[in-house]
């Protein structure tokens, strides 16, 4: 275990200000508050919290950091309070204490959270002060380091949650070594046998190619210094974890596989980061592809360096990375690594939080403003589940780097489309988005992108995003969007139905129908708006008599009752839905009305603005005498009047609508219909049906087959038609084929 001046050396190598009292007091005050604790493993519990103090030490982080990392288990695990840390230590160190304690209890109770919902708050913490995030990373990284005392099933759920979680948000924040290692941990954890494997063989491979990793490391660091570039190149070998991931990613054994080994160029300038390029290009062959430069171009964890890959000695492929000092300083370290870290530990006494933290790392660090974006997306009302899906998409995928017209560089993940540009550059540009352009030239808006591409989205005002695009695009912010558009889509339709189907509600009651009226009978019906009244009566969630009676509580609802009391299914003013003797349904209307009365929903189709569909079982076309069942979160199912499925809803007559079909003489849309036919077996009856049904411009989306006998055999087809005369045409002209005995439409 740490001991007390080994944690203030620590500290005073990269910052020899340091507080050393503050220091001392944490390191006492913990270690008396946590006593005799016992970890799993045997050892004192407060050791393990040194252990994190001693990870952020080697970030190099501030005191204020490095105490709350002593500090992080007192309040959740001893009799320690916040107000005590706060008076004893300071507001700031408090703050931190407070958001580590939070998460402390969120892993406690992850066996019954969802993961989505842990992800969530992780990031909710995290947002007033990213140094919670780094102590939660350092945490974690020694919980896996000593997770073999734990048990088989809690080994496997934590370590599959930092290889799903914690190792990739590390990367986001440019913390390389840490999420190698945490990768590399899981990876043994969740995959023994594998592990030792690919470790072994890496350990025989290493064994083999010291010398070329000398050889390499002395041949350029003698050719740098000739051209007068000082440098420290060193070699190392590939994680056990990032070389099977790429034997699974390429589908390769080991032995193909040809850039094992890595090597790193630390150089002093800017200017010498290409000039130590050109030494490498001149003395290897270059491998084609295999160029990047994150120089020019960051990514968005603010990593920058030169990659490229040569045929060293022996034809062995190498890897390099060329970068300065301070570019190095940021890849190990990431989001640590910036100054205002080391200058908030210089600032005057009570001055720690002066201006806040957060404020100034937003401004110096891509990777807190790319934090930033994924918590605003926290505000939008996605799941957990949906959330923690969309950020693993952007977790977890590569980079590629395109520009606006105008030269805003935007980062997108590999894969991704202009629809994910569009929505990049903001949320009602990828809404309004029907067209692209890529470097001048109009493309699908489904074309994947490409390092350097220069994007032009057209929009349109009256455009909305289809359902559709959300399996399609590969960004989350693109994904969440498209969700929201859709679910808004779709609650317009509900509510449009809603309010056709209050209109004629009212109208049959006799009582006038206003918002105003509606809005003041909200308390009565338990909503909150108008529009959340309409959408409930058009999802079938709450019926038209409940509001007529809740805005009018002394309407009285005369429905007409059949012999037995049941009220029977009264479809509109005009016109009553009876059960005649033989059982079968029939439309009747009083004085002569048609079923196309004015009070009656206009039906146009599945394309219509209403949200319809049509009986499973047969369907129903234009001319048709039909019916609408308003179905709680489905909308209105049209059947035929003559439907044997109606007998269902007999006793559901607030479900029953009157619709009408509203379609105009020159409308393309086709409607479902299935025919029950009855053929003689005989070589290509089948062709002569679908020959029938292609000549009368029929479309057969369906059929099915089976023998009846060794003669006969019933076909059931689902087709579709323009409207009752067409199908009647289709119906006529197979009833007249010799060899068609029997053909029937089926109406549910």
């Amino acid at each position: 275990m740490m001991r007390q001046y080994e944690l203030v050396e620590r500290v005073k190598r990269y910052n020899p200000a340091t507080n050393e009292a503050l220091l001392n007091r944490a390191y006492v005050y913990a270690m008396r508050a946590h006593g005799t604790q016992k970890r799993a493993s045997g050892d004192p519990f407060f050791a393990h919290p040194l252990e994190v103090a001693a990870i952020l030490t080697d970030l190099r982080l501030d005191d204020a950091t490095i105490v709350a990392a002593v500090l992080h288990d007192t309040v959740e695990d001893t009799a320690a309070t916040l107000d005590e840390i706060r008076e004893l230590f300071s507001p700031e160190i408090g703050a931190l204490v407070d958001g580590l304690t939070k998460l402390k209890r969120l892993d406690m109770v992850s066996k019954r959270a969802a993961q989505g919902e842990n992800f969530r708050k992780l990031l909710l913490a995290v947002a007033a002060d990213v140094r919670v995030l780094l102590v939660k990373l350092a945490d974690r990284l020694h919980n896996m380091r000593t997770l073999q005392h734990m048990r088989a099933d809690k080994r496997e759920r934590i370590a599959q949650e930092t290889l799903d979680i914690y190792a990739p948000l590390a990367g986001r924040m440019g913390m390389q070594e840490l999420r190698e290692e945490l990768e590399d941990l899981s990876f043994r954890n969740l995959k023994p046998d594998i592990y030792a494997t690919v470790t072994r063989r890496l350990s025989d491979l290493t064994a083999k190619s010291e010398s070329l990793v000398d050889t390499i490391e002395r041949d350029l660091t003698a050719k740098l210094s000739a051209r007068g570039i000082e440098a420290a190149v060193t070699g190392r070998q590939k994680r056990p974890f990032s070389i099977w991931s790429k034997m699974e990613r390429k589908s390769v054994a080991f032995e193909q596989l040809s850039d094992v080994f890595g090597f790193r160029v630390v150089v002093e300038t800017l200017d010498d980061c290409y000039a130590a390029l050109g030494v490498v290009h001149t003395t290897w062959p270059m491998v084609p592809g295999r160029y990047k430069d994150y120089i020019s171009t960051p990514k968005q964890n603010d990593y920058r360096s030169i990659h490229t890959t040569v045929i060293g000695p022996k034809s062995q492929r190498v890897e390099l990375q060329i970068r300065t000092r301070t570019m190095d300083d940021i890849a190990e370290y990431g989001i640590a690594a910036h100054a205002h870290y080391k200058e908030a530990a210089k600032l005057p006494a009570g001055r720690e939080s002066e201006g806040g933290v957060a404020p100034r790392l937003a401004a110096e660090s891509g990777a807190y403003q790319w934090l930033r974006r994924t918590i605003e997306l926290l505000a939008e009302g996605d799941s957990p589940e949906e959330f923690l899906e969309h950020t693993k998409l952007e977790l977890f995928q590569d980079q590629v780097f395109c520009f606006t017209p105008k030269g805003r560089l935007i980062a997108l993940p590999r894969g991704a489309t202009p629809i994910d540009f569009a929505y990049a550059v903001h949320t009602d540009v990828g809404n309004s988005a029907v067209g692209a352009k890529i470097n001048g030239r109009m493309a699908p808006l489904l074309h994947e992108l490409a390092n350097g591409d220069e994007v032009e989205i057209s929009r349109s005002d009256g455009a909305a995003p289809p359902a559709a695009w959300e399996s399609l695009v590969v960004t989350g912010k693109a994904r969440a969007a498209i969700r929201r558009a859709t679910r808004s889509a779709v609650r317009r339709q509900y509510a449009g139905l809603g309010r056709q189907i209050l209109d004629r509600a009212f109208e049959r009651a006799g009582k006038s129908f206003s918002d105003d009226k509606l809005r003041g009978a909200l308390p009565r019906l338990a909503r909150t708006s108008v529009e959340d009244v309409f959408a409930a009566v058009g999802r079938g969630e709450m019926f038209s008599g409940d509001v007529v009676r809740g805005v009018y509580p002394d309407y009285k609802d005369e429905r007409k009752t059949g012999p037995a009391g049941v009220a029977q299914p009264v479809v509109n003013g005009a016109g009553r839905l009876i059960r005649t003797k033989d059982q079968t349904m029939r439309l009747t209307f009083p004085g002569g009305g048609t079923a196309d009365g004015t009070d009656a929903i206009p039906i146009r189709g599945l394309a219509g603005d209403l949200p319809v569909s049509f009986a499973p079982d047969g369907g129903a076309v234009p001319g048709d005498r039909i019916v609408g069942i308003l179905t709680p979160g489905v909308g209105v199912t049209i059947y035929p009047i003559q439907s044997a499925a109606l007998a269902a809803f007999d006793n559901e007559p607030e479900r029953w609508l009157d619709v009408r079909w509203d379609i105009e003489a020159d409308a393309t849309e086709r409607f479902p219909a299935r025919l029950a036919t009855q053929s003689i077996n005989e070589p290509g009856v089948l062709a002569q049906i679908a020959q029938v049904i292609a000549d009368h411009d029929g479309n057969i989306d369906n059929l099915s087959m089976k023998r009846r006998t060794q003669d006969f055999t019933d076909i059931v087809i689902d087709l579709s038609v323009w409207d009752l005369q067409h199908l009647n045409a289709i119906v006529a002209e197979l009833r007249g084929k010799r060899t068609v005995s029997r053909v029937d439409r089926v109406n549910g």
